[in-house]
């Protein structure tokens, strides 16, 4: 990991304890379908009291309460990337200018996800010896130095790493060590890195907005944080956030995120689809997605016709009718890709050997009439449609599904968890092995 990017990252955490003690942040999610912004007030003294008691990475949420909100049509972003710099900087600054207007204050800093960049996860190890017979922070920094860094390829930065496990003497599943009586330490660290490209995008368009970023996280990440209760990410569950151009996957085990990836592919193509399908306008087949669309045909689907216009057509005579059944057999099967593509993604994480392997669908595509059935079906796993956890004056729309991210924000901002930029790292030093993101489950638990 880059010295700069180790920095760079320490400064955006001290940013955002700065934001918090000062009692207002914002947290913008830029998506490709929307682009949408929260303003929080912080409860200082509650917040500090939550982190004394040391709950869960969702227990300072009541210190928190959403005080404006606004999301507005996303432009020059495409697979969950900033294409066109100029488009996303007027985006952020609508969204801005509304929520402040609501919360009738200003925000200067704020925290921002990134749903593209092509995430992947590495799970990588390191042991040293206890210093002085008890676990200090001191400690944990030289197990985390201590782990060995994967080749991440050219043009990649670590945007999370955190470490999930540790491992005292013989005892493993150690949340936290710290000031607990042993020998040898080991740490199982998760790893997620991105393009370096979309990062420096967004770290720009921020600036251009005159802002100040004070924290980066991934949608997947944020998606779980919102969308998975808390029995589901301790025992380990996966938040599939299904979004118009990408599909998110995380995988959460004892309140950490453990994998990610994404799925290029998103409600979007199933438009698309509908579109070409039909030889309908892009705007009439989504319209027709939302209000008709649905993944289970029953009898009565044949008789029930609906009116779509041909693509220039400007006479009412030149619309064309279709039944519900052949809308749903051109859904349906781009669904199931979307679904086996997920399962795949799964697959890959070793999800089958988690103890717990429920399933949560959020993301605007998860509300599609028929998708808990076939997901559960296709996946093969418990599967529940997921919608973001309650803050004290989110309004309504924001309840919705499509803004699992944007909830999933805050709840990073009210407890982060530790990073390894959080502890103070000695030199490099020990022989380290490379795990994949699982191993360290499949061995202890």
């Amino acid at each position: 990991m880059s010295s700069r990017l180790f920095e760079s990252q320490r400064y955006m955490r001290d940013r955002l304890r700065s934001a918090l003690r000062r009692g207002v942040v914002g947290v913008i999610d830029i998506g490709s379908s929307k682009i949408s912004c929260l303003i929080l007030k912080v409860d200082v003294e509650r917040l500090d009291a939550h982190r004394a008691d040391g709950h869960g990475s969702q227990g300072g949420l009541d210190a928190l309460r959403a005080i404006g909100f606004s999301s507005t049509r996303s432009r020059g972003v495409s697979m969950g990337e900033i294409a066109v710099m100029d488009e996303t900087e007027r985006g952020i600054r609508t969204v801005l200018a509304q929520a402040q207007k609501h919360a009738n204050t200003r925000v200067d800093q704020v925290i921002v996800s990134i749903a593209g960049g092509q995430p992947r996860s590495y799970g990588v190890s390191g042991e040293v010896g206890v210093a002085n017979g008890e676990v200090s922070a001191m400690d944990i920094g030289a197990a985390l130095a201590a782990c060995d860094m994967p080749s991440f390829g050219e043009g990649r930065d670590v945007i999370h790493a955190q470490p999930v496990n540790f491992t005292l003497d013989h005892r493993t599943g150690l949340a936290d060590p710290r000031g607990q009586v042993g020998a040898r330490l080991s740490v199982d660290m998760h790893m997620l890195t991105v393009s370096h490209a979309a990062i420096r995008n967004i770290a720009h368009v921020v600036k251009r907005c005159d802002l100040d970023l004070a924290g980066v996280a991934v949608s997947p990440y944020a998606s779980g944080l919102s969308a998975l209760v808390e029995d589901e990410m301790e025992l380990g569950a996966a938040c599939v956030d299904m979004g118009a151009e990408t599909t998110s996957v995380s995988v959460f085990l004892k309140r950490h995120m453990i994998f990610a990836d994404m799925v290029r592919l998103g409600g979007q193509h199933i438009t698309q689809d509908i579109a070409q399908a039909f030889a309908a306008p892009v705007e009439d087949a989504e319209r027709t997605k939302t209000l008709h669309g649905e993944l289970q045909a029953t009898g009565m689907d044949d008789r029930e016709m609906l009116e779509l216009r041909r693509i220039g057509a400007d006479r009412e005579y030149e619309r064309r009718q279709i039944s519900r059944t052949e809308l749903i057999g051109v859904i349906r099967p781009r669904v199931e890709e979307i679904l086996e593509d997920v399962r795949a993604s799964l697959d890959a994480a070793g999800f089958e050997y988690l103890p717990s392997q429920r399933v949560v669908l959020t993301g605007g595509t998860s509300q599609m009439p028929g998708m808990e059935d076939l997901a559960s079906r296709i996946l093969g796993r418990q599967v529940r449609i997921g919608r973001p956890l309650r803050i004290q004056g989110l309004p309504l729309p924001a309840t919705a599904a499509p803004f699992s991210a944007t909830v999933g924000l805050a709840a990073y901002a009210a407890r982060p968890q530790d990073e390894c930029w959080d502890f103070d790292l000695p030199a490099r030093h020990g022989p380290l092995r490379l795990r994949r993101a699982m191993r360290w489950f499949r061995e202890n638990w």
